[in-house]
């Protein structure tokens, strides 16, 4: 843990840094329910630290979704309450993500991972771990450049499925 919390705490600051102090999720929170999550994990093979960062990120996004969910709920109040996840690597997207845009890209990755699921792994590593395009080509033992070609194609295609949803 003492290795590997750094980074999960600054990719957590990284989703929340505008977020106000009384915001029910706290990076803080988000690291240690992520972790909490991850020991418990008991068939996984850990095959290096950009594994687990990986795995690590799949745990958190499922986290801010189910958080997402949980806040959008009638039962909750409903409304968009504003989550702050500043700008995806690279500028996956141009400002910062409210509920239903969470949602929406959660949907869209699933879309994603029907269609194409390297692309959708790509990312996740990229948006969600904050790993670089080597990292994500070393990760997935792939090349950089295919990496590199897969990410811009999912880029633009998550930007139609964004335009497509705000209309």
């Amino acid at each position: 843990m003492v290795a590997v919390y750094p980074k999960l705490r600054r990719l957590a600051s990284r989703y929340f840094s505008g977020e106000s102090p009384s915001h029910t999720l706290q990076p803080t929170a988000l690291v240690h329910e992520a972790y909490c999550r991850l020991v418990e994990i008991d068939d996984v093979t850990w095959q290096g630290r950009t594994h687990f960062f990986a795995v690590g990120a799949r745990v958190m996004r499922r986290l801010l979704v189910d958080h997402a969910r949980g806040r959008n709920r009638d039962k909750r109040g409903g409304g968009l309450l504003k989550v702050t996840l500043h700008e995806g690597a690279n500028g996956l997207f141009a400002g910062d993500l409210d509920l239903e845009q969470i949602l929406t890209l959660e949907a869209a990755l699933g879309k994603l991972s029907e269609l194409d699921p390297r692309q959708a792994q790509i990312v996740e590593l990229r948006f969600f771990a904050g790993l670089t395009v080597q990292e994500v080509a070393t990760a997935l033992d792939l090349s950089k450049r295919t990496v590199e070609g897969d990410w811009a194609h999912a880029r633009a295609w998550l930007r139609c499925q964004f335009e497509d949803r705000a209309e």
